[in-house]
C-alpha cells in the first residue's frame, strides 16, 4: 500500500504572497515587501538562483507589521523590536491597540487582547473609559482637540481625552490648550515638507518610506518639545 505523500512547509513566490495579503491590504506590492526585507521585518529564503521564497510565517509578519503601521502609525523600528522579542519567545510589554488583523506569530490570547483594544469608542464609551466630563468632552470637540468619525472616535481622541482629565485637576481647561493644536499643525507642517520628495513619488515603495520617515520626524521633534519645555521647567525657582 502506498504511504501518502508528505509535503512540507508551504512555499509561495511574492506573487501568492500579494494575493494573500490583497484582501485586508489592497494597497500592497512586491516593492513594498521587499521594502520591509530590506529593513529586517522578514527575511524569506533564496533559492540558489536568488528567487525569494516565502513560508506561512512570513505571510503572518508581513500581516502583523501592516497591521500595526496602518492603525497605530508605528515606526518600523519599534514593530521590529516586537518582532524581536517574539521571536526570543518573549511576550513584548506595552503592545499598542489597534491591531484589525490578528498575527498568528503570537498566541492566540495576546491576539485576542489585541482585538479587544482595537475599537472605535462612542461618545458614551469615551466618557466612561476617559473618566472625562459631558463639558469637557464637548469643550474638547468645540476646540478641535478631538474629532470623530461618524459620531465614533479612536485611541487618539481617548489618549487625548485623558490627558485633559488630568490637566483640567491642575486647573487647565481646553480653552488654555489650543497652542497644543496650534504647535501640532506647525510640526505636521514640518514633516509634510520633509518628506514632500518622496511622498510625490507612485511607487508604494517610495510611500513607505515617506511614511517611516514621517515616523521617525514625529518622534524627533516630540523628543526636541519635551527637552525644551523641560529646560525651561530646570531653569525655574522652585
Amino acid at each position: 500500500m502506498a504511504q501518502p505523500e508528505r509535503r512540507g512547509p508551504q512555499v509561495l513566490n511574492i506573487g501568492e504572497v500579494l494575493a494573500q495579503l490583497s484582501g485586508d491590504f489592497p494597497g500592497m506590492t512586491a516593492s513594498k515587501i521587499r521594502f520591509l526585507e530590506e529593513k529586517g521585518l522578514i527575511n524569506p529564503r533564496r533559492t540558489p538562483a536568488g528567487y525569494r521564497q516565502y513560508s506561512d510565517g512570513d505571510v503572518e509578519r508581513l500581516r502583523f507589521v501592516l497591521a500595526l503601521q496602518r492603525d497605530q502609525y508605528l515606526p518600523l523600528k519599534v514593530i521590529k523590536d516586537y518582532l524581536d522579542a517574539i521571536d526570543r519567545g518573549e511576550r513584548p510589554e506595552n503592545l499598542p491597540p489597534g491591531v484589525v488583523v490578528s498575527p498568528r506569530i503570537v498566541s492566540d490570547e495576546l491576539a485576542v487582547e489585541l482585538q479587544n483594544r482595537g475599537r472605535k469608542f462612542s461618545e458614551e464609551q469615551l466618557r466612561t473609559e476617559s473618566g472625562a466630563s459631558i463639558p469637557l468632552l464637548q469643550s474638547l470637540l468645540s476646540f478641535g482637540l478631538i474629532s470623530h468619525s461618524n459620531g465614533k472616535f479612536d485611541e487618539h481622541a481617548l489618549q487625548v481625552a485623558r490627558a485633559c482629565v488630568q490637566l483640567e485637576s491642575h486647573g487647565l481647561e481646553p480653552r488654555h490648550l489650543r497652542p497644543f493644536q496650534a504647535a501640532a499643525e506647525r510640526e505636521f507642517g514640518l514633516v509634510e515638507r520633509a518628506v514632500a520628495p518622496l511622498a510625490s513619488r507612485r511607487d508604494s515603495a517610495s510611500q513607505a518610506r515617506a511614511a517611516e520617515a514621517a515616523r521617525e520626524i514625529s518622534d524627533l521633534c516630540l523628543v526636541l518639545h519635551r527637552a525644551l519645555v523641560q529646560d525651561r521647567i530646570s531653569r525655574m525657582d522652585i
